[in-house]
């Protein structure tokens, strides 16, 4: 088998085990990773069109998400201003209780078995592996903003030092906003 077909193969094997883990706690693959997406987004990016975008599925599955995560007290939409048009997904506290257990988190510890060389090896790799597919499929490929090309050198209002501005945005970004994942993020070239 060559290399490429191997690699394929453990990408499906990987992904086969990994949603097979997550129908738990009465949740389906899906609402595990909106929650997961909801988490780590940034405020431009806790959105319905989002995390369909993310998740790259349709926005009224999407919808049947969000309504089922919204029955379980796990999410709420508050709508935007001024004119209330707009809708912005926030967890609540149950919602991040409940990523304390999230079925994933046997992947953390089965990395334990790598050294930090091997682990950080392995994510470049997957990362270049998923921009190719993005870019493959025409699907944006989401990043957080501290390795935006938007990010600019302008001080930040919010005490977060140099390197907290959003050029996009025009915004002032708290440093914790820099490991949040954005949908309107872009990678240098």
């Amino acid at each position: 088998m060559t290399e490429a077909r191997t690699l394929a193969a453990l990408v499906e094997r990987l992904g086969r085990m990994s949603h097979a883990l997550q129908f738990s706690t009465g949740l389906n693959p899906s609402q595990w990773e909106a929650l997961r997406y909801l988490a780590r987004a940034n405020r431009y990016s806790a959105s319905p069109t989002a995390l369909a975008k993310y998740l790259g599925i349709t926005k009224g599955t999407v919808s049947q998400t969000i309504i089922a995560l919204e029955s379980k007290g796990l999410v709420t939409r508050v709508r935007g201003r001024p004119d209330g048009r707009s809708v912005h997904l926030e967890l609540t506290d149950e919602g991040r209780n409940l990523l304390c257990s999230d079925p994933l988190r046997v992947v953390n510890e089965a990395g334990g078995c790598m050294t930090d060389a091997e682990r950080e090896a392995t994510i470049r790799g997957m990362n270049k592996l998923l921009d190719a597919l993005c870019q493959e499929k025409g699907r944006c490929g989401f990043g957080v903003c501290g390795d935006c090309t938007h990010l600019d050198s302008r001080p930040c209002a919010k005490g977060g030092g140099e390197g907290c501005f959003c050029g996009l945005a025009n915004e002032s970004l708290a440093t914790e906003d820099l490991q949040k994942l954005c949908v309107n993020f872009q990678s240098a070239p």
